[in-house]
């Protein structure tokens, strides 16, 4: 139990450091359907298609495995 947690962790850890070139890179929260917009001064980020991609792509790396 307790490699599963380091194992966690530690992917959280990289995944949060390597995320900004890589959302730079494949353009990830400015795909077509991801709703952005402004209201009152503060702005509003709806990555719906994104989120299903990634959704989709995890879904077939797991299922692969």
């Amino acid at each position: 139990m307790l490699k599963w947690l380091v194992v966690v962790a530690l992917v959280v850890l990289v995944t949060g450091l390597l995320q900004p070139g890589v959302v730079q890179r494949l353009r990830l929260g400015r795909l077509p359907g991801d709703l952005a917009f402004r209201f009152r001064g503060r702005e509003y980020h709806f990555p719906f298609t994104t989120t299903a991609l990634l959704s989709l792509v995890a879904w077939f790396i797991l299922r692969s495995v």
